[in-house]
């Protein structure tokens, strides 16, 4: 065992060890409403999973210790643990982890019929002899522009990724600089999309219209894309050095391009595409798009190119087997941040700057509460918005902010925390989706966004309560 495992266990065992400590005293100021300050031990569990992940351990011991933590803070009854169970099923995590492992299976059924070949074939045309930077900035705005599209980070990274995969795999991208590229360029599009719950709930609640959001919005989408060309080559020279890259088969290198039987699929899948994502802008049904769009694809595409009934459920179960460990891991991680919810952590946060925030300028004020927002529970931006317009709305007309700025606070609130200072949904579903564990380098791509928001953002609500 090298120094650095040894290290590792020492941490974990310390976090179980402190978590049974503080057990008691956690779930009393739980069953009080967690207004206790003893309940931000709660967050003791999502601290240590980033601590680990940043000091290289892998994704399932990290995972796993993250998750037996938040089970000995919380030790629930067996019919407490029955239902949280239940509730883990359809969490969002969980979701996106089936989402996941459905675009594993399209990917597999588009590499097998040619598909992906002949979109990375015309891709790679498009792309020929551009520079990296600009190649990085192609592909973040393409995750752009289908979020924006579908309104969900997850559904639409989960379409997108089966077809862009094969054409990073081409153009010798690691999986991490992939994961990257799919993270920042999604980030940006859910900034701006119009039809993204919480960027609905900010506009609500705030009582402004999309141009007015789209001006406070626009500042996080550039910023993040601006820096995502800079930090992607520095995140591909490390998953050089370590030969994180995508294999021949990901690659979709199995099929020649001028195959016509390919070309013929390619256009009746790229109709089909186009029929789903404009039924999915009109309905507006969110993260259920992908659940219902990935498996009907994958159909269509083996129907087009008239691949047999039984060599598609081969190459279908295939892909979604080289996938289904993320599943997993998502599904343990929506059990742990369940428990870890259970224990009432974030009253707690907002209890103890509550008394703080009242006294305070204008401008403390909005960033104080923009603080307070940032550190609501990960993944649930629109209950956010709701959350930080029960805790302060009334404080924030009483110092005098306008709509503008409240509208900034909430959705710096309910944006902030996708780029850290935990994982959340937003930064490992593009992960999983371009088949990288590297949890590490995703919480320092967060970290490196997030600098630069935070001061854009300080610098708007300066501006805004002067």
């Amino acid at each position: 065992m090298t120094a650095a495992h040894f290290l590792r266990a020492i941490l974990v065992i310390a976090g179980i060890a402190t978590a049974l400590i503080v057990s008691p005293d956690v779930r009393a100021a739980a069953d009080a409403g967690g207004h206790d300050p003893v309940a931000l031990w709660a967050l003791l569990p999502l601290g240590m999973y980033a601590v680990l992940a940043l000091a290289g351990m892998r994704i399932l011991p990290a995972t796993l210790a993250a998750f037996l933590t938040a089970l000995c803070l919380a030790l629930p009854s067996p019919s407490t643990s029955m239902d949280m169970l239940a509730e883990s099923v359809t969490n969002p995590l969980t979701v996106v982890g089936l989402v996941i492992a459905l675009g594993g299976g399209l990917g597999a059924v588009l590499r097998k019929t040619g598909i992906a070949q002949v979109i990375v074939s015309g891709v790679l045309t498009l792309v020929h002899d551009r520079g990296m930077r600009a190649t990085a900035l192609g592909i973040m705005a393409v995750c752009a522009v289908a979020v924006v599209a579908l309104g969900t980070l997850a559904g639409a990274i989960a379409v997108a990724a089966p077809l862009l995969i094969p054409v990073a795999a081409r153009l010798q991208f690691t999986r991490i600089a992939t994961a990257v590229m799919f993270f920042i360029g999604g980030c940006a599009g859910l900034a701006v999309a119009p039809f993204a719950g919480s960027n609905v709930a900010v506009m609500t609640t705030a009582d402004i219209g999309f141009p007015q959001y789209l001006m406070i919005s626009l500042p996080l989408a550039v910023v993040s894309l601006v820096v995502g060309m800079f930090w992607v080559p520095v995140v591909q020279r490390r998953g050089v050095a370590s030969a994180d890259f995508y294999t021949d088969e990901e690659a979709a290198e199995t099929v020649g391009p001028d195959n016509p039987s390919a070309r013929r699929s390619t256009a009746v899948f790229a109709a089909v595409l186009g029929i789903l994502v404009i039924g999915s802008m009109v309905a507006n049904i969110g993260i259920t798009f992908p659940l219902i769009a990935l498996p009907l694809l994958a159909i269509v595409a083996g129907i087009s190119a008239r691949l047999p009934v039984r060599e598609w459920l081969s190459t279908m179960s295939r892909g979604i087997a080289s996938v289904a460990g993320i599943w997993l891991l998502f599904w343990i991680l929506a059990l742990g941040i369940i428990l870890v919810d259970s224990l009432h952590p974030f009253e707690a946060v907002g209890d103890l700057l509550r008394p703080h925030i009242e006294d305070s300028s204008p401008f403390g004020f909005a960033v104080t509460v923009a603080l307070v927002g940032w550190v609501g529970l990960p993944g649930a931006a629109a209950v956010q918005v709701v959350l930080v317009e029960k805790m302060f709305g009334q404080l924030g007309a009483g110092v005098g902010l306008n709509a503008s700025t409240w509208a900034t606070i909430l959705f710096f609130s309910s944006k902030a925390d996708s780029y850290g200072p935990f994982p959340t949904q937003n930064m490992l579903g593009p992960m999983g989706m371009a088949r990288s564990r590297d949890v590490r380098t995703m919480l320092l791509t967060g970290w490196v966004v997030l600098v630069p928001v935070i001061a854009t953002y300080a610098g708007l609500l300066y501006l805004q309560t002067r």
